[in-house]
């Protein structure tokens, strides 16, 4: 009763969506995704990079994890 476990000959799907076509589609999405991701860290690095600030007090009253850091620089345009 484990059913019909073989494959007939028109059956047999090589460029089928699980096969060769499957893993193709699957490769160029994940590149697709990949890149993306690549091309939009790279513009927000660039942007970031060229963002100066300037400090207005005392480095040590920066506090690790406060709301309150903001107010201690400003940027430079």
């Amino acid at each position: 009763m484990a059913g019909n476990t073989q494959m007939n000959e028109n059956e047999r799907g090589v460029f089928s969506i699980h096969g060769v076509t499957g893993m193709l589609i699957a490769t160029v999405l994940l590149l697709s995704i990949l890149g993306a991701l690549t091309f939009f860290g790279i513009v927000s690095q660039h942007s970031e990079a060229t963002n100066y600030y300037k400090i207005n007090q005392d480095l040590n009253a920066v506090k690790f994890n406060s709301s309150d850091n903001n107010k201690h620089y400003e940027l430079v345009k």
